[in-house]
């Protein structure tokens, strides 16, 4: 079971009592989309319909079903003044309360959905790996963190896997199709190595290594000395997150990489 679908377990457990909302219909500007949803118990709440007032409106609805044991219920919102939202849009929501029928099928939708997601190859356990994986396990992606040391792995944050490997660019030719790969080891002739398997991934729907123009500059020398194509190497993002941020603590870096990352995953 994934990390999503085990919060989702375990909140469900916890409320015996508790209503789904979701929206059936989006028009307009709206927050989330169609498909949203978020659970309701009378004390809190897991995910979300897009916050503000609409949300607040629905979760007052929610729990009013369940303080009185009605089955379903519907709201038409729009998203205008009278709600002191200003996204111009409509939004319906279906309220129903969630039976155990419809708990087991909302697992298994997170699941599906969780198994889906692409994939963030982090390849290098430092200071700046880390703080990418504390970046990652926030976002709708399935993370995995491959060190070639043990100790690089100790204290990852909860959601984000780890692989313990000597042979790290095998992990770039054994991933799914429109996988991201991060590049940032102890070793910059093992960068190298990484990144040369991943240009040759065609179906990469990211490829970037940690570093300086400097560093750039001494990759490609030798990417074309060894057969590399100039084409690939165009894909090449380096140094992740921009050149033209000189801040260069792990959590910036770390930000800034998560918000290329997932422009290209999108």
């Amino acid at each position: 079971m994934t990390a999503l679908a085990k919060s989702l377990a375990a909140f469900l457990d916890a409320s015996p009592a508790a209503a789904l909302v979701t929206v059936a219909e989006a028009k307009g500007s709206t927050p989330r989309e169609e498909g949203a949803w978020m659970l309701v118990s009378p004390e809190k709440t897991l995910g979300t319909i897009g916050g503000g007032q609409l949300e607040f409106l629905a979760i007052a609805k929610a729990r009013e079903l369940i303080a009185e044991n009605i089955e379903s219920g519907a709201m038409d919102i729009p998203l205008g003044p009278e709600i002191g939202q200003c996204c111009g849009g409509r939004v319906a929501l279906d309220i129903r309360i969630a039976e155990p029928d419809a708990r087991a099928q909302l697992v298994k939708r997170t699941e599906a959905e969780d198994a889906a997601r692409p994939h963030v190859h982090l390849l290098g356990g430092g200071h700046v790996g880390h703080a990418l994986a504390a970046a990652f396990a926030l976002l709708p992606v399935r993370t995995i963190l491959v060190e070639t040391r043990v100790e690089a792995l100790e204290g990852i944050p909860s959601g984000v896997e780890t692989r313990l490997t000597a042979v790290p660019e095998e992990t770039v030719r054994e991933a799914p199709l429109r996988s991201a790969f991060i590049v940032l080891t102890h070793d910059h002739a093992l960068d190298f190595l990484i990144v040369s398997e991943a240009l040759a991934r065609d179906d990469a729907a990211y490829v970037g290594m940690i570093g300086s123009r400097t560093k750039k500059a001494t990759f490609k020398s030798w990417y074309l000395k060894n057969g590399g194509d100039e084409s690939r190497l165009a894909r090449l993002v380096t140094p992740i997150g921009g050149a033209d941020v000189h801040d260069k603590r792990p959590a910036v870096i770390a930000a800034l990489t998560a918000a290329e990352v997932m422009r290209a995953l999108s």
